[in-house]
């Protein structure tokens, strides 16, 4: 009999199109997988069994089935984007349990493109630091249960790795998609700014939080990306050989970079300049300034998550992280320092069309219980594993994550590729030619 774990999103959506599958066996095949090993992964807060099979039949009636982009497949949803009928809990005990009334407009797209929404995953608390854990669970990498599968949308990354589900629905406002997925060795990509709504928490971090996929292929990435857009994206900016620069220095100044995501990084640019490009090795002009700016958006955003719930349902990392970003909340929605940033980096891509970088600086954290742990020893582990995110947030500009190495422990290793506003296209030209020169292994050997 044919299985449909472990298959890609677009081919599940292919053949129900063609009747070789039908939405509810698809479905069913995932629920038991969620069932026999999520209790090892943690990747959820709640699996929607009978709710996923009741609208895995319907998808099976619809009269447009063969049309739909993503006709029967099944996806997660990170817990801070509302599931009409579910509660919305953005890993946290000071959120209300009350259902939402409407489903986010991200999802009211993936279930009109055909999705079933099989569950909501688990996140750090109001998706804050770069590990996942907390009162709703600890989500781990499918790959090395002992660490972390990152955050923010660690349980999302953590189900597509595992074979949960084919694809999953995330989003990034200080590299919280790229992180998990760099750790699980997935594709994903932070669009520019206005690509996808966002409508994330209250203000989206100040414009510099963007919904965006968790998949296993460069296809599934483009295909759930475009759902996501409501739109056909746009053709590449850029035709034939591309400038590409490589830099394995941390916008952090005095953060080190192991050497496996050194080398991932010196692989790829091997492979795109055996692909035709040209590539140089260049450093971007950071300012010293910018782990200070990072810390003050990244507060900041914390700060207005947090007003209205009751800080005693808090946990103490958290009420820190708010509490200091109360002073930084006027400087950050007046932009300043964003547009400064812009304005020291665009020089660097009007030499360059893309740049390459390490997708971390090593491997994630332990997975432990680090919402128990201090606010300062949260902040020391985040920056110092993944530095490399931040900048794009700020800026605004598109960032793209995908696997091209392996760990010391069998992990995957992974690079970052960032361009422009617009150059969405690009970058997933270019991961499409690292995937076809060097492709991975879709998801981790929990069997």
């Amino acid at each position: 009999m044919t299985t449909w774990v472990g298959r890609s999103a677009a081919e599940i959506a292919a053949a129900v199109r063609e009747k070789r599958a039908t939405p509810r066996g698809v479905v069913a095949e995932h629920l038991e997988r969620i069932e026999r090993l999520d209790g090892r992964i943690g990747a959820f807060r709640t699996v929607r069994a009978k709710a996923a099979l009741a609208e895995a039949d319907a998808v099976g009636t619809r009269a447009d089935l063969a049309e739909l982009p993503l006709a029967g497949v099944p996806v997660a949803i990170k817990d801070n984007l509302a599931v009409c009928g579910e509660s919305l809990r953005m890993g946290s005990a000071a959120t209300s349990e009350a259902p939402a009334a409407d489903d986010h407009v991200t999802v009211a797209r993936l279930r009109a493109a055909g999705a079933v929404v099989v569950g909501l995953t688990n996140v750090p608390e109001l998706c804050v630091f770069g590990t996942t854990d907390g009162v709703h669970g600890m989500a781990r990498n499918p790959w090395d249960t002992s660490r972390s599968a990152g955050g923010s949308s660690g349980g999302s990354a953590a189900a597509v790795a595992a074979g949960l589900v084919p694809i999953a629905l995330g989003n990034d406002g200080m590299g919280s998609l790229r992180i998990p997925a760099a750790n699980c060795g997935l594709v994903t990509i932070k669009p520019g700014r206005g690509v996808v709504p966002a409508g994330i928490g209250d203000g989206d971090w100040f414009g510099m939080s963007e919904n965006g996929p968790l998949a296993t292929t460069v296809e599934d990435t483009r295909l759930m990306l475009a759902v996501l857009a409501g739109t056909d994206l746009p053709p590449a900016s850029t035709r034939g050989a591309r400038r590409i620069a490589v830099s394995l220095r941390s916008p952090i100044a005095g953060v080190a970079v192991s050497a496996p995501y050194r080398a991932a990084a010196r692989e790829a640019a091997g492979l795109l300049m055996k692909a035709g490009h040209q590539v140089r090795r260049a450093d971007p002009p950071y300012p010293l300034s910018l782990s200070l700016t990072s810390l003050a958006h990244w507060t900041a955003g914390t700060s207005v998550d947090a007003q209205g719930l009751d800080p005693r349902l808090l946990t103490r990392r958290t009420r820190v992280h708010a509490a200091i970003g109360r002073r930084f909340v006027g400087q950050a929605q007046k932009g300043t320092a964003r547009e400064e940033l812009r304005r020291t980096l665009a020089p660097f891509f009007d030499q360059y069309d893309i740049l390459l970088t390490p997708a971390l600086a090593r491997r994630s954290p332990e997975a432990a219980p680090w919402h128990e742990r201090g606010w300062l020893r949260n902040i020391l582990a985040n920056t110092t594993y993944s530095p490399f995110t931040p900048p794009w947030n700020l800026t605004g500009w598109p960032a793209l994550t995908l696997p091209t190495g392996t760990l010391p422990s069998g992990a995957p290793c992974a690079v970052q590729l960032v361009g422009r506003p617009g150059m969405e296209t690009d970058l997933l030209e270019l991961a499409a030619q690292l995937e076809q020169q060097r492709p991975w292994q879709r998801t981790a050997p929990l069997d």
